[in-house]
């Protein structure tokens, strides 16, 4: 946030201007609603002779970590689910040019990936669980920049996965290669990315609702 823009609210409010007043002259002057927004909110909406600032959310080394540790957790169990669900279609739906070991490699494959989803999908839940109830406690923890980040990197990720998917779709169709094996595999990585995508997004949109 530019610094004349929140010292600009900061002597308005001092002198009395309200809210509305000042988005309405800093809309005025071509600042950006959320520019100006941010710079109210850096302000608690409290009466008192001067402005009273706004507690900002410290960010510890360990809650930095918490999250880290969450997003990776959850990384792990999509990409282990989504294999796990692969293999499954490969072995119900076999292909008859594969030889035998690729199945072994199959049994293989779901393996590491049950024990990929046995160890980090409960991780993923237990932080979820720490980490909610921590923001319950304390609403200002939801502005935690780290967690912004790695939510909007999470969103970027997903949105990038289902446009691939939908292209490896849309260019398998226009050459007549078209299977149920290819399709059902199409689903899962589109539903497993459509879950993220969607959870997400609802998130930060909860957030905007309670800000």
């Amino acid at each position: 946030m530019p610094n004349e823009l929140q010292s600009f609210v900061r002597d308005a409010l001092l002198k009395g201007a309200t809210r509305e007043q000042i988005r309405d002259t800093l809309g005025k002057a071509g600042w950006n609603a959320d520019e100006v927004k941010n710079a109210l909110s850096a302000y608690a909406d409290v009466t008192f002779p001067v402005p009273v600032p706004r507690r900002k959310p410290y960010l510890s080394a360990r809650e930095a970590f918490l999250y880290l540790v969450l997003f990776l957790t959850l990384y792990i169990s999509s990409f282990s689910f989504g294999t796990l669900l692969f293999q499954f279609i490969n072995r119900w739906l076999p292909d008859p040019l594969v030889g035998d070991y690729v199945y072994d490699n199959s049994l293989q494959a779901i393996r590491w990936s049950t024990a990929s989803l046995i160890i980090a999908f409960p991780v993923f839940l237990w932080l979820s669980r720490m980490l909610n109830r921590a923001i319950a406690k304390d609403p200002e923890k939801r502005g935690s920049k780290v967690r912004k980040w790695l939510t909007y990197l999470t969103l970027f990720v997903a949105a990038g996965i289902i446009i691939g998917d939908l292209i490896t779709l849309v260019f398998n169709v226009l050459g007549g290669e078209l299977t149920l094996r290819f399709v059902l595999k199409v689903l899962v990585v589109g539903g497993i990315a459509g879950t993220i995508f969607g959870y997400y997004l609802w998130d930060l949109r909860q957030e905007e609702k309670e800000a």
